[in-house]
Order: structure tokens, then sequence, then C-alpha cells
């Protein structure tokens, strides 16, 4: 099965990709690569690697646990409400020597 022109144009119309008409040549010849290159990997014999042969992978239980803090949050954080962290507003830095604003 080979890729036209007009199904890379048909293709980048329901995408909604704008397509450069001097790109359009070389997007078929690439396209039409991969294919190729898709057809031989189907004549690869594949004995013995049926799906249904495989084992089912075990699942973990979907259980989401806290993660433990290893300090205490007060013990690096200068300010604490609530378990959230207190930072002082960006504009009371000035005057540690920005331009702007600064004393």
């Amino acid at each position: 099965m080979a890729v036209s022109e007009a199904d890379v144009r048909h293709v980048a119309a329901l995408s909604r990709i704008a397509l450069d008409d001097a790109r359009l040549p070389a997007l078929v010849r690439e396209l039409n690569t991969i294919l190729d290159h898709m057809a031989v990997l189907n004549g690869v014999p594949n004995d013995g690697a049926d799906d249904d042969d495989r084992a089912p992978m075990r699942l973990r239980a979907d259980v989401v646990d806290p993660a433990p803090m290893v300090r205490p949050m007060e013990s690096f954080a200068p300010a604490t409400r609530d378990h959230f962290l207190l930072v002082p507003r960006l504009d009371t830095h000035g005057h540690l020597g920005g331009e702007e604003g600064g004393e």
C-alpha cells in the first residue's frame, strides 16, 4: 500500500497541520519508505511469539501512600501554616540589590 500526495494532504488537513507544497514529495517518499520497512518486518517469522502463550503480567495493588518526611517541615522552613510553606513576597526583596524598587 503506497501513500499518495492526496493521502498526505488529507491527513494534514484532518490534523490541522500546515503543509508546504515543496515538502510534499519528500513526505510521500519518507512515508512510503516507512511502509516498505513495515512490510519487510511483517515477513519476519515469529514462531513461538504468540501473544496467547505469554504469562499474564502480575499487577501491583493500586495504593497511594503519602511519602513520609524525613524531618519535620519546621526544621527547614522558616515559617509554615497548615502544612504549607510561607514565603515572603518578591517585592520585599528589592532592598537586597535589585535596581528597580530598591532603596
